[in-house]
């Protein structure tokens, strides 16, 4: 069997991944920017002859938001431009590459969830370095992107432990945007589903999240809910919050597509959450 590689092994979705195809016996390489610079065309090649992968899952992204609005020439290679290296390499060794993607590609505008096939808006850097991101990957003969959003999981910074830790120093009173919503989702629910889609010989473009949706207000209320504190969550806008960087104000995805190919769909994310911050309080 020919090994899964993951770049961004150290982040979120990469710790993830790395735990779950262990425990399904499947051969894992892992690398991060100390070993690999994905930037770096030379090394990507290098690197990929050397392994000689079945699947290359790309973890790996500039994710700061709003510090993509003043640095959007680097989110640009580590998005965008990088993919191009990755799918070179994927394409001269014959393995899949899996692009991890986001509900930022669109515009935020409507009401129902944003199907596969929508044509994409960004609205910010981050969005628009990713759609690039998108689109290199399609220079693979063999390629699955995989759009997610609101992700949270064990090893990184995500928006479940920036509320946790407010409410751990006592804050009594957090205020948290109400008018944005989207589908959060589990690191290691969306690990499982990458791995599926691609036993399955998914192709193209999915979208895979935790079902249901919410705002970032409704959001942090389940946590400090779930973490049995008095801490008041005031809803505010997203003009009030004040951050530099445009976010979609409707990120829902659509996930027929993952349920016809799976044959099921993600967990609910209030499930997904309450297991999270169970396995959080065992640790």
């Amino acid at each position: 069997m020919r090994p899964l590689l993951v770049t961004g092994s150290r982040g979120q979705l990469g710790r993830a991944l790395l735990a779950v195809a262990g425990r399904r016996g499947i051969p894992t390489v892992g690398h991060d920017v100390d070993t690999l610079d994905i930037t770096d065309r030379s090394a990507v090649g290098a690197l990929v002859a050397s392994v000689k992968p079945g699947v290359i899952v790309n973890c790996a992204a500039f994710t700061a938001v709003d510090a993509c609005e003043e640095r959007e020439a680097e989110a640009l290679r580590i998005n965008g431009e990088a993919v191009g290296h990755l799918a070179d390499a994927a394409g001269t060794t014959g393995a899949l590459l899996v692009q991890v993607s986001t509900d930022y590609v669109f515009s935020g505008e409507g009401s129902r969830p944003w199907r596969e096939d929508d044509p994409p808006a960004p609205l910010g850097a981050y969005g628009r370095t990713k759609l690039e991101g998108e689109r290199q990957a399609a220079r693979a003969p063999e390629h699955l992107v995989v759009r997610t959003a609101w992700l949270f999981g064990q090893g990184g910074s995500n928006f479940v432990e920036a509320i946790l830790r407010q409410v751990e120093a006592g804050r009594p009173r957090l205020e948290v945007v109400a008018d944005q919503t989207g589908c959060p989702t589990l690191a290691d629910d969306l690990a499982e589903a990458i791995l599926d889609l691609v036993e399955r010989g998914a192709r193209g473009i999915v979208h895979a999240v935790n079902a249901g949706h919410t705002t970032w207000h409704g959001l942090a209320s389940e946590i400090v809910r779930l973490a049995g504190t008095p801490v008041e969550v005031v809803p505010i806008t997203t003009a009030e919050a004040g951050r530099p960087a445009p976010r979609p104000a409707w990120a829902v995805l659509d996930t027929t597509r993952l349920g016809k190919l799976l044959g099921r769909r993600l967990p609910p994310w209030t499930d997904a959450l309450a297991r999270y911050m169970e396995a959080r309080c065992a640790s």
